[in-house]
């Protein structure tokens, strides 16, 4: 079983303004910052800073300008390719030089994302902005049943909203289901960035228990998909619809046949012995190494049974940088569980 901490990051990061106590809410917001966005296509050496005070505006023609925040800010930094420190220490008028001087000119426009008077993003050509809107309203058609968990100590309610990205924590109080005496039911993470702060992406899983500081203990079948905002951003919303209307199908399902399942795959033992044990998980695919850590994490537990064997090999999985080799171990230990005798 794992421990998922990626709600009680978000958590300890944001700020009230950024919390929303419904979903409701978190749209409404979210539509105010479309229905406020535009965006520019100035070519790179058209770029112009204008010192206004103590910080610099871009100006965007016909003459408007809009202030930087510090993530336009700093996507300017890199787009030049100088230090954000070292202009932080200049004077506006001699930051304003330095960009100048530094912005190398291109054959492709950038796209220079406003809301209002406010600089939200600078991106080259070949970004793809995928609206949160079009996330939740994926969101509420398929995950009709699921709602934030606790409100968290801090006052954190698991949907969050700031300049920089998006972030929802959803459970369903419906589904709830006993084996052996253990009570698992579905919740899912879902996270977007119309800026380019991180990519698009759903972790769904089942789990246990929510503590107040939204650590989610004892979490099964944990499945991640994300896609960063190239051209073909938008087909990750058909991939999230698919993982949410799986997690809800199983959790239908799983109401009588998970629980049966999971209760064989927890009396039903892969081998008398560890030799036979690993010769078997080698033979489903998995790198003996791997396969011998497993065994040694469910001999701990008193036995090599199906269960065990699939938490074990779950709990490694979290631990690998890759997400490509944590997609194909999830996937051969889950069909271990196909070996349990319903």
């Amino acid at each position: 079983m794992q421990t998922l901490k990626k709600a009680h990051n978000e958590l300890f990061r944001r700020s009230p303004d950024e919390t929303f106590a419904t979903m409701s809410d978190l749209w409404q917001h979210c539509q105010k910052q479309r229905e406020n966005a535009r965006d520019h296509w100035p070519m790179p050496q058209d770029l112009q800073l204008v010192p206004k005070g103590d910080r610099l505006d871009l100006f965007l023609g016909a003459g408007r300008s809009a202030s930087l925040n510090d993530w336009s800010f700093s996507q300017l930094c890199r787009l030049a390719n100088v230090n954000k420190d070292t202009i932080n220490r200049l004077s506006s008028k001699t930051a304003a030089k330095v960009f100048d001087e530094t912005l190398a000119p291109g054959k492709k426009p950038l796209q220079v994302f406003t809301a209002e008077a406010q600089v939200r993003s600078i991106h080259g050509a070949s970004y793809t902005r995928l609206f949160n809107t079009d996330l939740l309203a994926v969101i509420s058609e398929f995950a009709t049943d699921f709602q934030p968990p606790q409100q968290a100590a801090t006052g954190g309610t698991g949907l969050y909203a700031g300049e920089q990205d998006m972030f929802v924590f959803l459970i369903d109080p419906t589904g709830w289901i006993e084996i052996n005496g253990e009570a698992f039911a579905p919740g899912f993470f879902v996270w977007n960035s119309e800026v380019g702060r991180r990519t698009v992406g759903i972790q769904s899983f089942w789990f246990q228990k929510v503590c107040q500081n939204h650590i989610v203990w004892d979490a099964v079948d944990v499945v991640e998909f994300s896609r960063k905002h190239t051209a073909n951003v938008y087909d990750s919303l058909d991939d999230i619809r698919r993982i949410i209307e799986r997690l809800v199908a199983k959790r239908d399902e799983r109401r009588d046949g998970f629980a049966v399942v999971i209760k064989s795959a927890m009396q039903t033992k892969l081998g008398d012995d560890a030799d036979d044990v690993l010769k078997l998980l080698q033979h489903k695919g998995i790198q003996r190494k791997l396969a011998k850590e497993a065994l040694s994490i469910a001999e701990k537990k008193g036995a090599f049974t199906i269960f065990a064997v699939v938490d074990a090999l779950t709990q490694l999985s979290g631990h690998d940088c890759f997400a490509g080799r944590r997609a194909e171990l999830d996937v051969q230990a889950s069909s271990l569980l196909n070996l349990a005798v319903a």
